[in-house]
């Protein structure tokens, strides 16, 4: 049986199968429910390996790893590199037709399928990245309280040793006595879960030869270490550290025309989280001291977020060769002073 060619527009309730032979003919256009069942019995029929293209959309895991359980060789398409705004005519029917364009000319914005051990540590990662960002929404909630009030803190922290002393000390009315109390419970539950799960971040990571090199980087613990290692995953799939850099979104943005380039900021795609934490890894004056002479250098004649910029593109390059190598050499000198 000659091997067919098949495109999945995956969405929340139902999905599009459009199955081509090797001629580029249709056999085949299904509509299932989001079902495991109904995905095999829909992918047996376009015989042994196909090759499928499949967009890294809204829970496209279990349908990745049903695919390749049944052998076939599964294309993760990113849908940012597809365009697809413009079009005049935009459906799931076309949207498979145009995979199974770009799938024969190779020309599919592919993406990592991460695997299992890597998702499942990104899962964690994740989340505890998404509850520090809530708990730092209630505790601007309740300074948010305090200045109706008129009140200014008498310490920056209010959750350090003194900070809870003046607050209990508070005598406000009763809604917003209420509102802060509520505010001050919540937060001790998300303490608790975001200790909870960088322990167990770091018990998963504790042996991971990339997870410990990179911690020599100044301003790298393992709250960003971990990021690091969970969003890259497979550090070789990068020829080289600049295309890490380009995969974060650190590298500025290139147009050129005839005689005329233009460079503009950088492009923000790929991980915000390694993004932000390249970025917190070399603010307020780490990075150790290379970065931090070349920061100034840089600071003296640009912006100073350009200067950040540049130290957390610099820094992303380290952190490649710490992944891959298991050690960074550039950091041996500072190592062996010290």
């Amino acid at each position: 049986m000659e091997r067919q060619y098949v495109a999945i527009d995956l969405h929340l309730n139902r999905s599009v199968v459009v199955r081509e032979n090797e001629a580029g003919e249709k056999v085949g256009v299904t509509r299932i429910d989001n079902d495991p069942l109904a995905l095999a019995e829909a992918i047996r029929e376009a015989g042994e390996a196909p090759e499928v293209a499949i967009e890294a959309t809204y829970g496209w895991y279990w349908a990745v790893d049903i695919l390749e359980e049944l052998g076939a060789n599964v294309h993760l398409v990113n849908p940012s590199g597809l365009a697809w705004e413009n079009r005049r005519v935009k459906n799931d029917y076309r949207d498979c037709c145009d995979l199974l364009d770009r799938m024969r000319l190779g020309k599919l914005p592919e993406a990592w399928i991460a695997p299992h051990e890597v998702r499942e540590l990104r899962e964690l990662v994740r989340f505890r990245a998404r509850l520090v960002m809530l708990r730092t929404g209630l505790k601007a909630q309740l300074k948010a309280v305090l200045a109706k009030h008129g009140l200014r803190p008498p310490v920056k922290d209010l959750w350090g040793l003194s900070g809870p002393i003046w607050l209990d000390q508070l005598d406000l009315p009763r809604a917003y006595t209420t509102r802060i109390e509520s505010i001050r419970d919540l937060v001790e539950v998300y303490d608790r879960e975001i200790d909870m799960l960088e322990r167990e971040i770091h018990r998963q990571l504790k042996d991971h030869a990339g997870y410990k090199a990179i911690q020599a980087i100044p301003g790298v613990g393992q709250t960003i270490g971990a990021i690091m290692v969970a969003e890259i995953g497979d550090v070789t799939r990068f020829a080289n550290p600049q295309a890490l850099c380009s995969w974060a979104g650190l590298t500025p943005k290139h147009h050129e025309s005839d005689t005329k380039v233009r460079r503009g900021r950088i492009t923000k795609a790929g991980s915000k989280l390694v993004r932000w934490a390249a970025i917190e890894a070399v603010s307020n004056g780490r990075g150790g001291p290379k970065l931090k002479a070349d920061y100034h250098r840089i600071a003296e004649r640009r912006p100073k977020n350009v200067a950040r910029v540049a130290m957390a593109r610099k820094l992303v390059i380290m952190v490649y060769y710490g992944l891959r190598d298991g050690h960074i050499r550039c950091l041996a000198p500072d190592q062996q002073a010290r």
